[in-house]
């Protein structure tokens, strides 16, 4: 089956998903300055998204430029992620990814995320279920015939569905250019283990199910983020796939990522630890031109603040009529933004002291960081 995975140039250069940090106006701003070849959205809860939680539906927000763009879901009940699959479907995603990768205690130890490697047979029946839930959207079925999904949550799947370019409102039985069934991919984020690095018996566990990607962290779950990512490990797994794919005349993508911090960088690890691709993450934040070549790299100085605000001004212009409505999630991005530059300090703090997009623009007015035209 091919996917539009296959129609992505390599090396891939895509933005890693990060809860908390990768939201809908986030990828907007990444993909508008950086272009990353690929988004992702923060993970969500199947279980809180088969339990009626409708606040959980603004994970999935998107606009059109951020295509192609892939859906994260985490938890550990294969039939939750079965709905929640054939939900995604109808909200137009271009794919579907599980999280086999956060190590927060509070994902973990409900046996989430990272904690899928030590029950491999778990990690298989939820990509099934997954791949299930794709299918029975194609052979018809929508949220609102989900069992466990609420008629407020199909009511908002359905209307998103409508507001959809028509090449993306899937119809049942849909076939592709080539004349194949047409399914979403499902994709793995995971990483190189659990408590002892085991890339090579990992990623051959999760071939059994032949996930379009698997993309793997340099670093264990008990590493959390700290020490350094073991990109020899993540060369074990491509080195897996890649003898897969010959043996079974697959296409399935390996990507990389941990510590990459350019795109000279991604291209250079690309080439040495023979993946297909790199995800970024931490050093995306404050900076969307990480996925830019340093011959192309901006040269107004005033640029990276005006992307801040315009960041900060479609933050409240997504989310300011929410129930849960605050500022100050925006707060730790403008942070990310400001550095490199005298007072850094000290402008930082007042940022973080600000609560809507007009004391953004003043403060930086304030220190000279915007362009005085604007």
């Amino acid at each position: 089956m091919t996917s539009f995975w296959d129609d992505v140039p390599l090396p891939i250069v895509g933005l890693y998903p990060r809860d908390g940090g990768t939201d809908h106006t986030f990828r907007h701003i990444q993909k508008k300055y950086g272009k990353p070849a690929i988004l992702y959205t923060e993970f969500t809860s199947v279980e809180g998204v088969c339990h009626g939680a409708t606040r959980l539906l603004t994970d999935f927000l998107f606009d059109e430029t951020q295509r192609p763009i892939v859906a994260q879901i985490y938890g550990t009940t294969p039939s939750f992620f079965r709905q929640t699959a054939t939900i995604l479907c109808e909200l137009g995603f271009d794919g579907i990814d599980i999280n086999m990768g956060c190590p927060a205690k509070t994902v973990a130890h409900s046996g989430a995320g990272a904690a899928l490697i030590q029950t491999p047979e778990l990690a298989l029946e939820i990509i099934r279920e997954t791949k299930a839930g794709v299918a029975d959207y194609f052979a018809g079925k929508r949220a609102k015939d989900c069992a466990d999904i609420s008629d407020e949550i199909a009511l908002e799947v359905a209307h998103r569905h409508t507001l959809l370019p028509k090449e993306y409102q899937y119809q049942t039985g849909q076939k592709n250019s080539n004349g194949e069934d047409f399914l979403l991919p499902v994709s793995v984020k995971t990483r190189v283990g659990y408590n002892e690095k085991v890339a090579e018996w990992w990623t051959k566990t999760l071939l059994q199910e032949e996930p379009a990607v698997i993309a793997m962290h340099g670093r264990t779950l008990k590493q959390q983020y700290g020490g350094l990512a073991d990109w020899e490990e993540i060369a074990k797994g491509a080195s897996v796939v890649a003898t897969h794919n010959q043996t079974n005349n697959t296409k399935i993508k390996f990507l990389g990522n941990g510590d990459v911090t350019t795109y000279e960088d991604a291209i250079q690890k690309v080439q040495k630890y023979g993946v297909d691709g790199i995800l970024i993450g931490r050093s995306t934040f404050g900076n969307p031109f990480v996925f830019v070549d340093q011959n192309n790299q901006p040269s107004n100085e005033y640029q990276i603040y005006e992307i801040a605000l315009e960041h900060a001004r479609l933050y409240e212009e997504t989310y300011q009529h929410g129930e849960r409505y605050s500022f100050l999630p925006m707060r730790k991005h403008l942070g990310w933004y400001v550095k490199g530059i005298p007072q850094a300090s000290t402008i930082r703090q007042a940022v973080f002291r600000t609560n809507t997009s007009s004391e953004v623009e003043s403060l930086f007015k304030e220190y000279g960081l915007l362009n005085q035209s604007m």
